[in-house]
């Protein structure tokens, strides 16, 4: 495939970058072969994830909250960056900060988030990372996993892409189900989702050109 036809990626992060390593893997092995990681942003500097993708040689943006203190401004930001890079698709990895209405409908269908339980459960407002496996955990489910969606308006109210399960074992800490819950799950499916859409947005693409 001509890397000139690949839909370019972009990925949203905010800390240590386990789920953009496993789309850099994903694509190194040739999981992802219609998309093509081509940005990461970054809204905390300090990030291990910068490194990630300096490391993979994928070019890192960080547009942070300190400088853009404004929503409207800093996602102004944001939108002239994906522009100037020619990104189709971004993919929200950790991403701290939530995006506008105003953001979010501009990119219909364009906007992918990796959820750690199995939507509609531990989901919405509130829930995110630790939170989510504490709230399993006590509530005693004996299946989680992890969830693939497009992003809308609604905090994790987006129409589901793909999801993984993850059998609860027993007597485990929010901790280790966490770790479970990438590796088994969220490090798969995300990767899987990628190409999916990135597939999808390249055939419209020739459709469109009929």
């Amino acid at each position: 495939m001509k890397q000139n036809e690949q839909v370019k990626v972009a990925v949203f992060v905010s800390g240590g970058g386990t789920n953009l390593q496993a789309l850099i893997d994903a694509q190194a092995s040739g999981l992802i072969r219609h998309g093509v990681l081509s940005l990461v942003i970054s809204n905390n500097p300090d990030a291990f994830a910068i490194t990630r993708a300096e490391r993979a040689n994928i070019p890192a943006v960080i547009i942070s909250g300190r400088e853009y203190p404004s929503q409207d401004d800093f996602e102004a930001k944001l939108i002239n960056t994906l522009d100037e890079y020619g990104i189709e698709l971004i993919v929200l990895a950790g991403f701290m900060k939530i995006l506008s209405e105003k953001f979010t409908s501009r990119y219909p269908k364009r906007i992918l988030n990796v959820h750690p339980s199995l939507i509609p459960s531990f989901c919405g407002k509130g829930f995110y990372g630790l939170r989510v496996h504490e709230a399993a955990l006590k509530y005693g489910v004996k299946v989680t996993g992890a969830t693939v969606h497009y992003v809308n308006e609604v905090p994790d109210g987006g129409e589901i892409i793909l999801q993984k399960s993850v059998s609860v074992k027993k007597g485990e800490s929010a901790e280790s189900l966490q770790q479970r819950v990438m590796r088994q799950a969220e490090w798969v499916i995300l990767p899987r989702a990628v190409e999916l859409v990135s597939k999808e947005i390249m055939n419209t693409r020739r459709g469109d050109k009929k």
